[in-house]
């Protein structure tokens, strides 16, 4: 069972690697255009031709803009969602402006939002927070919501404080969903970012991708995507290591 459990962790990375090669042999074997679909040898190599600094200076320009914009959100999202728990007319009303908000495409508003805040970090920053805060409510509020009737009724017939109610009862139950929500909007806040940068800016990751491309170099671009990706794989997992190292509880629950 212990060899079965490794096997499973490490599955992945292993057809990965094994996709690889396959992934090298049809590029080569068909001569697929470089424009077109690099070959993982290519990518690499246009990896090692990037000096180690400027890939640096631009995973820093869109990290930080994507951490930023997270704990933006975040401190915004667990407030709003006690509040919304508490009022169902403050829920009534906000929550169709949130479903609003979610539904209407980042990159349509991102000009006007670009217009109204200038070309710095700001808008990076709305656009970011936008992207991460719908998740954030929702998975708050899903578990505050699905509290246990029977310690509400307690906390009440012992004439706890609404505040108390929801610090001590609502807020520690909804750890395993607001986890949930994090890791979901931890990797969104890097295509939000990402976006972003697609619409102003001078450095970034997505700004790397759209300057390559411009100038048809296709291996590169795949190269700060294939960053991008594994930088959106570290950050979920560093959100799950918080979680199982300081809430450890919570994943016993089966929730996140």
């Amino acid at each position: 069972m212990t060899h079965f459990s490794a096997l499973n962790r490490y599955l992945p990375a292993l057809t990965l690697l094994m996709l690889l090669p396959a992934w090298e042999v049809i590029c080569r074997s068909f001569d697929v255009p470089a424009y077109l679909f690099p070959s993982p040898s290519l990518i690499f190599e246009s990896f090692m031709e990037v000096e180690p600094a400027r890939w640096l200076e631009h995973l820093w320009a869109t990290l930080r803009v994507a951490l930023l914009g997270f704990g933006l959100s975040l401190m915004i999202s667990i407030p709003l969602a006690m509040l919304m728990v508490n009022s169902q007319y403050l829920s009534k009303t906000l929550y169709p402006f949130l479903v609003i908000v979610q539904s209407t495409p980042v990159v349509a508003i991102a000009p006007l939002l670009i217009t109204m805040f200038g070309s710095g970090e700001a808008p990076r920053l709305a656009i970011t927070c936008l992207i991460t805060f719908f998740p954030l409510v929702v998975s708050a509020m899903t578990g505050m919501l699905a509290t246990p009737p029977e310690l509400i009724d307690l906390s009440r017939s012992l004439r706890a404080p609404r505040y108390k109610e929801v610090l001590a009862i609502r807020l520690p139950y909804s750890l395993p969903h607001i986890f949930s929500g994090m890791k979901v909007a931890i990797t969104l806040s890097i295509i939000g970012a990402v976006v972003a940068e697609f619409v102003a800016a001078e450095q970034g990751l997505g700004y790397f991708i759209q300057f390559s491309t411009s100038f048809f170099k296709v291996p590169q671009a795949f190269a700060a995507l294939i960053f991008l990706s594994l930088i959106s794989l570290a950050l979920f997992k560093l959100v799950h290591w918080i979680q199982s190292y300081f809430f450890g509880w919570t994943l016993t629950k089966g929730k996140a």
